[in-house]
Formats: C-alpha cells, structure tokens, sequence
C-alpha cells in the first residue's frame, strides 16, 4: 500500500529527526541525479496510477537520456516510488509534495514540464472523435494525467499543443456517450484558447466549433447556433473561403438546420460542404463520405428518398473501402440505408442492416451508449411497423431507460423514445398508457425544439390519433389542423408528412361521418404518396384502401 512507503521513511528518519519530510530528505540526498531528475519528473503525474509507457515517452521528450528503468527500480527501493502492478507506478499525495519542491530547485524544471506536456499531447491525439472499446480503454489509465495537464501545466504546452489535452479528454468522455462529463473540458478549452491567443484565432474557431457540437448532441440547438456561425465566420477570415475547415464548419452548421428542420436553409450548406471537400481532398476521403452521408439523411428528411438512396450507398460503399468493415463509421451507414428502406415501407431489406448497426455499435462502443440506443429504438420501430409489438416493446423501454442514463432526462432523443413507446400502446389499444408519454414527448419538443419543429408536429398528430381512437373528436380535430399546417409550413406541400397528416385529419372526418369533407383530404394523401413513394408502399395502400373505403360508403 501507498500508505506503507510513509512508514517506511518513518523508520529510516534517526532517533532525533521526527517527521516524513526528514525521511525524506535522507533518501533524497542518497539519490544520484539521474534518479532525481526521474522523481521529479514523475511529480508531474497526476495522484492516479502511471502506465510505464507513459513514463518512458514523458522521459524522452525530456531528453533524459539514461537508464529509465533501472532508476525507477531505486526510486521503487526507496520507497519514493510504489509500483502498483508491473509497469504501473503511484506516488503518494505527500511524497509528491516534497518531489515538486525538489523539482523546482532543478534547472531543467522547465525542460521537465515541457516533456511531460508533449507525452500528455501525443496521448490526446491518438484519442479519435469517436474512440471505440479499445481506445477507450488504452485512454482510461491516461485520463487523470490530461487532466493535469490541462488544468496545472497549461502554460507548458506550445501555442500548437494547448488545446490537444482538453479535445482529448473531451473526446474520451464525449466518444462515450458522457456529454455532462465532455462539457467542462470544451468549456476550459475555449477560455485557454481566447485567453492565449485573443478572440481571432484558429484554435478559438476550432473550440467554438467544438463546444457547438456538444452543444447539438444535447439537444440545445440555440446554444449551439450562434457558435457554429461565429466558427465558420472566423475560419473563412482566417483561413480562406476555400479549407477544409470551412467545410467542416459549413457541414455542422448544416447538421444544426437539419436537426431544427430548417431543409431549406441547411441544403445548400450541405451541398457546398461536399463540393469543396471533393476539390480539396479528393474524391475518396472520409469527410467526403461523412458529407455523401449527412446529405442522403436531407433528402431522406425530406422524403426524396429516390435521390437520398444513391448518396447512402456510396457513402457506405467508401467508409468500408477506406475504414474497413468494422468502424462506428459503417455502423452509422448501416443504420442510416435502414432507416431509408424502413421509410420506404422495405422492412426486409431493412432489418437485417438494422441488427448489423446495432450490433456493430455493441462491439466497438459497448453495449451503453447513445448510438446503441438509437439502434435499439429503429429496430422497435420496425418491429411495431410489422406489428411485432412483442418484439418491440423491450427494445423501446431499453432505448428510453439508456438515454434518460445518458442523456438526461430532458433531450431530443428522450422525446423520440416516450413518442414513439406511446405509439406501441396506442397501437395496442393501452390508450391510458400511451397519453401521459404523448403529452410529456410533446411538452418536452416545444421546450427543447420550439413551437415550430417537425417534431412538433409529429406529436400534435400522434397525440390527436390517440384522442380520435378514444372518439375524443373535438379533442383531435384542432391538433390534426395544427399538425398538416405546421408540416406544410416547414416541409413543403408535397412531402410524405404531409401526406399522412391529410390521411389522417380525413380519417376523423370519415369517422364523424363527414364524407364530403374527407375525400378530397384522401384523394390529395393519395396523389401525394403515389407521386413521392410510389403505388406499392405501404402507406400509399393504406390511403388507396381508405379512400376505396370512403366511395364504398357514399354509395347508394
């Protein structure tokens, strides 16, 4: 125990010193300077256990150009030092108090300091936006020592090294799912940034833009928007109209409009992102894949699906070509020509790219994490589109009990799972389950969305699907009018939203017995879904049969 190395300077104090800080002192004196200078190197480490391997590489950007092993081993004697396991090392809290008094004393204090901090940076760059099992656990021993760092070496680091350590230890927490533990660190990193360089700087766009997209990943889109247009604002000044950090910068922001259902504003945006990534980096690259990918899931938003397919299977096409089969990356792609067929009525062709996404995600980023809970939450949904509520139902609970874990209990995809868990019950007939999920989804997308989003939209219409099933039809009248305005509003007159939102408000007034004011609704759902999904979806027939059905009952 670390605790048995103090008792141990205790006991080799003399009978007239007293005190650890004596003990201490002897051994100190008794160390050649090579085992000093390591023990004062290894002072800069966090209070946390120190991998070996971490030790050696903060050695040689110190340029200690000795026995590294063989004076840890003296260390280790005199009980300076413990080693926890074999190659991993602690020094206790109160021997690396005195260690950090010696270090200053050292002329190459600083020479120290400096090579500490490039091993810390090596470690953060390793550490991917989207670290898997593996790299997570590689990162989990260094965690504490970024830390340190980031937080009481930051005037060590090199105007290029100072927001490496803070975009490490964001990614790590971030990769995981831990956005409340990633937030600080964004935080700390753009009030270094600013406070090192100024307000106009390519790290301080670089921080804007990453504190954004945890900002997106939350859910908190009005805190996210103003940093996207101030990093891609000062990127172009910075860098040029022509970059491939204005592209990213352009494609985030896209993201963000995409998110609030803003199609029209974040198409373009889109577009110029992949034509400049394309001139810039070449056709095969996978920022060129990324942006093949975020503008298929546009158009698939947008129920264009016959221009989205070709964009998804590229993309998915180049991430294996140039990632391999087994990436996040390809699991993300899976997910995303799943949800495409999956709207497209192909169940068949969906479900097995849908189990391949979820469990690729299992593998790479454990069975805790956000993207699996969206995976579990797609293969529900198309287990109740096939009417497989038994099947769905576990995998919806799952879904929303891991991103309350996650995410909080107040987010985007908090909503999505309470609306669409509602739409099993519904489905089911557990009408007094389904309300309170519908009514709290609802409330939550006005909160976190605004009044004016699809998503809001959605549920006005689910929540008035409930109340027609439940005859409650001057309960649903008024939020099915509100639902096909809203839609119309945001997504245009012709979308397969639209559509359903027509089929649906028809359906209440054919249930009312108001005929003549349901059939041009279904006639116009009809002409719609024909014309954007085709005569053999599953929701074109359901609008063919309904109207069949209505002319049915106008007969004589």
């Amino acid at each position: 125990m670390l605790a048995d190395i103090l008792a141990q300077l205790q006991k080799q104090a003399s009978a007239g010193e007293s005190g650890i800080a004596a003990a201490f002192e002897l051994n100190w004196q008794s160390l050649e300077p090579e085992a000093q200078k390591l023990a004062c190197l290894l002072s800069l480490f966090a209070l946390a256990p120190i991998p070996w391997s971490l030790v050696e590489s903060a050695a040689s950007a110190s340029y200690l150009e000795f026995d590294i092993k063989g004076n840890c081993a003296v260390l280790v004697e005199r009980y300076l030092l413990q080693e926890l396991a074999e190659d991993t090392y602690q020094v206790h809290d109160r021997i690396r108090e005195l260690l950090q008094q010696k270090l200053e004393e050292l002329a190459e204090a600083d020479d120290l300091k400096r090579g500490f901090c490039q091993a810390m940076v090596a470690v953060a760059e390793d550490i991917p936006e989207t670290p898997i099992l593996i790299e997570i656990a590689q990162a989990t021993l260094a965690i504490p020592h970024l830390g340190e760092t980031a937080t009481v070496y930051q005037a060590w680091l090199s105007d290029d090294d100072l927001i490496w350590p803070f975009v490490g230890l964001a990614r790590f927490y971030n990769g995981q799912g831990a956005y409340i533990q990633a937030l600080p660190w964004y935080e700390q990193c753009l009030s270094a940034a600013k406070k090192r360089f100024g307000d106009e700087h390519p790290s301080v766009a670089t921080s804007l833009n990453n504190l954004a997209l945890l900002y997106d990943s939350q859910g908190r889109y009005s805190d996210a928007e103003p940093l996207y247009i101030d990093a891609l604002a000062m990127t172009k000044r910075l860098l040029g109209d022509e970059h491939p950090s204005v592209a990213t910068s352009l494609n985030n922001l896209a993201l963000l409009y995409d998110s609030q259902g803003r199609y029209s504003d974040a198409e373009p945006l889109y577009i110029d992102a992949l034509a400049m990534t394309k001139r810039l980096l070449g056709d095969e690259h996978p920022s060129v894949a990324t942006s093949l990918n975020n503008l298929a899931l546009l158009y698939d938003s947008q129920g264009r699906y016959s221009d989205a397919e070709p964009l998804y299977i590229d993309a998915l096409a180049m991430t294996k070509r140039l990632l391999g089969d087994e990436h996040p990356s390809v699991a993300t792609s899976l997910n995303n020509l799943a949800l495409l067929y999956d709207s497209q009525g192909r169940y068949s062709d969906a479900e097995p790219l849908y189990i391949d996404a979820l469990a690729m995600r299992k593998r790479l980023l454990g069975d805790e994490h956000p993207s699996v809970a969206t995976s579990l939450n797609n293969l529900a949904f198309l287990y109740k589109s096939q009417g497989r509520y038994s099947d769905a139902e576990p995998l919806y609970i799952d879904a929303l009990a891991m991103r309350k874990r996650l995410l909080g209990d107040e987010h985007p995809s908090v909503a999505t799972s309470l609306n669409n868990l509602a739409g099993l019950y519904k489905s089911q007939g557990r009408y007094s389950d389904a309300e309170p999920l519908y009514i709290d989804a609802l409330a939550m997308r006005k909160r976190l969305l605004g009044d004016e989003h699809p998503s809001v939209a959605t549920s006005l219409n689910n929540l008035a699907g409930l109340y027609k099933s439940q005859g409650r039809y001057s309960d649903a009248e008024p939020l099915y009018i509100d639902a096909l305005a809203m839609t119309k509003r945001l997504l245009g007159d012709e979308h397969p939203s639209v559509a359903t939102s027509l089929n649906n408000l028809a359906g209440l007034y054919d249930s009312q017995g108001r005929y003549s004011d349901a059939e041009p609704l279904y006639i116009e759902a009809l002409e719609i879904a024909e014309k954007r999904l085709g005569a053999n979806h599953p929701n074109t027939i359901t609008f063919r049969e309904n109207l069949e059905y209505l002319r049915r009952n106008l007969q004589p």
